[in-house]
């Protein structure tokens, strides 16, 4: 018996529910499905799953078995695409999505590299601030700014952000400094359309007690760069990450309310489908973004070498 084999076979019904689809995932038929499951459940002398005329359950067996069998698979399919990235050409085109400011800002100063070093591979970029499938919208690389991580797909962090309250000197002359999360409530403040919490903006003490306010947005928008501009006019308090408007602090113009207080940090993720037949195009461009980045962000960093737009400038 071909072990590798009939594991691959036997996760394959597990995932796709049944033998007659794990027949047509597989491109062969259900009676050879069928003979690999039972002669895996030979050699291993247990009953692996619980079969009905309408219903495919696990053993508790199989149940331990599945998940050793799709570790087993996926280091497998890594270690192909490993030597096939050391010894292939990347090739074809590249859909990748990011976030418009981040895009602007940060990965369209690294596209001429990519393309010198990997000449090849055609690159097809879409800048959208909404969270998009991309799996249904054909995406190899989706760049993605979440607090929660991947749950659906594979992701590869590529570095970490911070979250600041921030508002300019101008308006914080004119309207007051807050001094507690509740004086937000009387400030005119700018909101983020996808914000995953709307208009009730976290803060976090530094006990780790999380203060929920509810605030008053006159402006709404899903563009980051929207919200620093109205906040260097003096139009009210925003909140976003440092990537965006770490130069504003830096310099002044942007001046951080309630810096007592944090607000849950964001992390930048490289997201793909699958690790299970990742191609070497998707696979190089994961690794020259997490090297681009590095373990220090470029938005943390003082370096003037750095290839990108100088935060805080437009």
């Amino acid at each position: 018996m071909d072990r590798l084999r009939a594991f691959e076979v036997f996760v394959t019904v597990v995932s796709r529910g049944g033998f007659a689809r794990a027949a047509d995932a597989l491109g062969t038929s259900p009676a050879n499905v069928t003979r690999y499951v039972n002669e895996l459940e030979t050699h291993l002398g247990t009953r692996l799953l619980n079969r009905t005329s309408r219903t495919l359950s696990l053993t508790e067996g199989g149940e331990t078995l599945y998940a050793r069998c799709k570790s087993i698979l996926d280091d497998v399919a890594d270690t192909e695409a490993l030597v096939s990235s050391a010894s292939v050409e990347p090739r074809g085109r590249l859909r990748i999505n990011a976030p418009v400011s981040f895009g602007i800002r940060y990965l369209a100063p690294l596209w001429p590299e990519f393309t010198a070093k990997y000449p090849g591979v055609e690159l097809d970029v879409a800048l959208i601030d909404r969270v998009v499938d991309i799996v249904d919208e054909g995406y190899d690389v989706a760049v993605r700014i979440s607090r929660a991580g991947s749950t659906s797909h594979a992701a590869r962090k590529l570095a970490t952000s911070q979250n600041i309250l921030c508002a300019s000197p101008a308006y914080l002359a004119r309207a007051g400094v807050p001094v507690a999360p509740g004086d937000l409530i009387g400030h005119r403040c700018i909101g983020y359309t996808y914000a995953a919490t709307g208009d009730e903006w976290q803060l976090i003490d530094r006990g780790g007690k999380t203060h929920k306010v509810s605030v008053d947005c006159h402006m709404h928008t899903n563009n980051g760069d929207t919200a620093r501009a109205a906040a260097l006019a003096g139009q009210g308090v925003i909140w976003q990450p440092t990537f965006l408007i770490g130069n504003d602090l830096r310099t002044g113009t942007l001046i951080q309310v309630l810096p007592e207080y944090r607000l849950p940090e964001i992390d930048i993720l490289a997201m793909y489908p699958s690790r299970r037949h990742l191609s070497v195009r998707v696979r190089v461009m994961i690794d020259f973004l997490a090297h681009a980045f590095g373990e220090i962000p470029p938005w943390d960093r003082d370096d003037e070498n750095w290839k990108g737009v100088t935060p805080g400038t437009t």
